[in-house]
């Protein structure tokens, strides 16, 4: 428990800018170099602002109670023109009052909605209890001594980012560009509730992708990937699926191919009839044989059931612009599919250990 402690005072002195130079090169050394570390620390900044968020919320609601107390209602009928209507009579009096009271209210809603983040992406009610549930989980993870072990349990509140896979056994995965952009620390958290730590390794924002290395010395290498990544283009009408986590545990739906062609005539996607939400980008889209197609990258708002994929064939381009010098592993792809033949059900079970929660500070 003093250790605990210790480690929570440390971080708070961090986080109010009290280390010396000394002891904030000491503390950042030990961030990039133990992964479980460097996950108390995000950890801990995200309970502190959202702490600091509701202190706001707060004192804002007591502001407003303070200005609605000053209404005083008997007063105010002795004061009233009977000449004038009763709404005007009420605004000369107290239109004062009344703007700050609304500015009051204004702030309050907007500081709410930009905390939620409903300006950059919708929010469902699953999100927001997702928040809720792992702002709790933060803190009971504050008060444990993380040793050098994969962190059980989806501990780290972080924001929800969205859905990466597998490229290949050794920890490379991929996911969308617009889910990690402007990230100071990504991690990926599997089917089984372990979380690690990644880093980038190449982005293409033309594409919307995104190419991470796991480097949490935690992992393991995955067995040989199950799916192989098609190169040809798909067809109309031809029956298609994808596993992500648009919530806390991964979920599967399907669809079909319905236009070769993404939104606005875009020649870099499919548009797909297959319901998602939000944290499905950066999912697989895959073909009845279990091959790769594309990457789920964003939904039509407006129409139900109506989502847009980065075709494959993309995706392979990527990977081969990618500076052999900068990767520390090999990147190979796997060129045998063992799912076609197999049963949805089937597919699924060995799809799992592949397909990883994106989240992201």
């Amino acid at each position: 428990m003093n250790k605990d402690i210790e480690l929570t005072n440390l971080i708070d002195a961090y986080l109010r800018g009290e280390l010396s130079t000394a002891e904030l090169a000491a503390f950042d050394r030990k961030r990039s170099e133990d992964p479980a570390f460097d996950l108390n620390v995000v950890e801990h900044q995200n309970l502190v602002r959202y702490m600091s968020d509701y202190g706001k919320r707060v004192k804002l609601t007591s502001d407003m109670n303070v200005i609605h107390d000053q209404i005083d209602v008997q007063a105010l009928k002795k004061v009233l023109r009977p000449d004038l209507p009763i709404i005007h009579r009420l605004w000369n009096k107290y239109q004062v009052s009344t703007a700050i009271a609304a500015t009051v209210a204004l702030i309050a809603v907007f500081g709410t909605l930009f905390s939620t983040g409903y300006f950059s992406e919708k929010v469902s009610d699953s999100y927001l209890r997702r928040e809720i549930n792992s702002i709790k989980r933060s803190q009971n993870a504050l008060i444990k001594n993380i040793k050098d072990k994969p962190v059980r349990g989806p501990v780290n509140p972080g924001q929800f980012g969205g859905t990466g896979f597998a490229l290949s056994s050794n920890g490379y995965v991929v996911t969308n560009y617009h889910v990690i952009k402007g990230a100071d620390s990504v991690y990926v958290q599997n089917s089984e509730g372990e979380s690690y730590k990644v880093k980038q390794i190449y982005i293409d924002p033309t594409y919307d992708l995104a190419v991470l290395q796991i480097i949490d010395p935690a992992f393991k290498d995955l067995a040989t990937l199950p799916y192989t990544f098609k190169k040809s283009a798909s067809n109309v009408g031809e029956g298609v699926f994808t596993i992500g986590f648009p919530k806390d545990d991964l979920v599967y739906n399907e669809g079909y191919v319905s236009s070769k062609n993404g939104y606005a005539g875009d020649t870099v996607a499919y548009q797909v009839s297959i319901p998602v939400n939000p944290g499905n980008s950066g999912g697989p889209l895959l073909d009845n044989r279990g091959n790769v197609i594309g990457i789920i990258n964003r939904k039509q708002t407006l129409v139900d059931g109506v989502a847009f994929a980065v075709k494959s064939n993309y995706l392979l381009k990527s990977i081969e612009a990618i500076p052999q010098d900068s990767l520390e592993d090999k990147l190979t792809l796997n060129k045998r599919n063992s799912l076609s033949g197999l049963k949805r059900e089937e597919q699924f079970k060995k799809l799992e250990p592949y397909i990883f929660m994106v989240k992201v500070y």
